[in-house]
C-alpha cells in the first residue's frame, strides 16, 4: 500500500472515530447523567425515607418486646394495644428496616409458641439473615421446629442442618444437631441420626446435650 493510500485510510479511520463520538456524544451524556441521578435518588431514599422510618420503628418496638416476654400479654405483642403497634404492624408498616426484620423473627416465635405453625412459617420465612451468630441460626432452627410440628420432616431436617452449620458454637449447634437427629429418627434414617448424635459427643462434649447423648446413640444403633 502506498504512503498516500495509508494516509487516506488513516484519515478515514480518524474521521470515523470522530463521527462515532459525535453521533453518540448526546447518548453518552444522557447515560452518565442518568447514573448520577439514580445514585442521588438512592442516597436520598436511604437518608430521607428509610432512615427516619427505621428510627421510628425502633422507638415503637420496645413496648411490643415488653409484652412478648409475658405470656398473658403476647396477643398485644402481636397485634398492639391501641397506643403502641404490635410486631405485625411493625413488620408491615416499616418493611425494609431492621426492626421489621426482627419483628418477623418475634412473630414466628410467638406463633410457634401458640401452635399456629402456618403463621409461624409465614413470618420466619420473611426474616432476612443479619450475620448474627446467634439470631440467624435460631430463626432457621425455629423454621425447623415449625415444619417438624407440621410433620414435614424432610424440610425440618433441612432447616435443622442449616441452623447447626450456620454458626459453630456450644449454644445453638448441639441444640439443633440433637433436633436434627430426632427428625432423622422420624424419617427412619438411623445411620444419619447416629452420625449426628456422634457429632454432639465428639465436637461439643461440654454442651448440655452431650450429657445424655450416649443413650440416643445406643437407641439408633439398636435399630440399624
Amino acid at each position: 500500500m502506498s504512503q498516500n493510500n495509508q494516509n487516506i485510510s488513516s484519515g478515514n479511520l480518524s474521521g470515523a472515530k470522530k463521527s462515532f463520538l459525535q453521533e453518540n456524544e448526546k447518548s453518552i451524556i444522557f447515560i452518565v447523567v442518568g447514573i448520577i441521578v439514580l445514585i442521588l435518588l438512592y442516597l436520598g431514599y436511604q437518608k430521607l425515607y428509610l432512615a427516619p422510618r427505621a428510627e421510628k420503628a425502633v422507638s415503637q418496638m420496645y413496648q411490643a418486646e415488653n409484652y412478648a416476654i409475658i405470656d398473658s400479654l403476647q396477643k398485644k405483642a402481636i397485634d398492639g394495644d391501641g397506643s403502641f403497634p404490635g410486631f405485625k404492624e411493625i413488620a408491615e408498616e416499616y418493611s425494609n428496616t431492621k426492626s421489621a426484620n426482627v419483628a418477623n423473627a418475634y412473630l414466628g416465635g410467638l406463633y410457634l409458641k401458640q401452635k399456629n405453625f402456618k403463621e409461624a412459617i409465614k413470618y420466619l420465612e420473611q426474616y432476612s439473615e443479619t450475620g448474627s451468630a446467634i439470631l440467624d441460626p435460631l430463626v432457621i432452627g425455629l423454621l425447623g421446629d415449625a415444619y417438624s410440628e407440621e410433620k414435614i420432616y424432610d424440610k425440618a431436617a433441612n432447616f435443622y442442618k442449616q441452623a447447626a452449620d450456620k454458626s459453630s458454637n456450644v449454644y445453638t449447634t448441639p441444640l439443633f444437631l440433637k433436633k436434627l437427629g430426632l427428625v432423622y429418627e422420624e424419617l427412619q434414617d438411623y445411620k444419619n441420626a447416629e452420625t449426628t448424635y456422634q457429632r454432639i459427643r465428639d465436637e461439643f462434649p461440654e454442651s448440655n446435650e452431650s450429657t445424655t447423648i450416649d443413650g440416643f446413640i445406643a437407641r439408633v444403633q439398636a435399630k440399624q
